[in-house]
């Protein structure tokens, strides 16, 4: 079998699975990023003040929802893949997963920046704790949208 045949036969596959693994990739990667710092911040503030950990908590968990977002669009992706599946379809998955996968990624490193903020306010003036809460998920609206699309992208071409 030459290179073009096998091209042909597995590249949509092949572009289906690329599609499911960006999703996860890069949205776990943003997660990761945003979880991170968000722990830096929290655990320096730990040592002064031990009784904020609950609320320091929900906004170290708040950049983790994107590689959440990302990991089920992939599962969904993958649920699509088969071995003799078109290149138009294997095509189509990977342009589906697109948006969870770019938006999850940058999202999450935003959403992580205002938490740290939020963690900050949290040291400073546990009162207006919420607040910073708020903020950070304003940033989670884009990462829901992107969601939502790749969602809708994937449910609604049957090949």
């Amino acid at each position: 079998m030459s290179f073009s045949e096998f091209f042909m036969n597995y590249s949509g596959v092949a572009f289906g699975a690329i599609g499911a693994a960006l999703a996860v990739i890069l949205s776990g990667f943003g997660s990761a990023r945003g979880v991170g710092m968000v722990g830096e911040a929290a655990s320096g503030l730990m040592v002064e003040e031990p009784e904020k950990f609950g609320k320091s908590l929900v906004l170290q968990l708040l950049p983790g929802t994107q590689g959440l977002y990302g990991f089920v669009i992939g599962l969904l992706a993958l649920g699509q893949l088969s071995a003799d599946m078109s290149l138009a379809h294997g095509f189509y998955i990977l342009i589906s997963c697109l948006p969870v996968a770019f938006i999850g990624w940058r999202s999450a490193i935003a959403q992580g920046r205002v938490a740290v903020s939020g963690i900050m306010l949290l040291a400073k003036n546990e009162a207006q704790s919420t607040k910073g809460i708020i903020y950070a998920v304003m940033v989670e609206t884009y990462a829901l949208l992107s969601f939502v699309i790749s969602l809708i992208l994937l449910n609604s071409v049957s090949f």
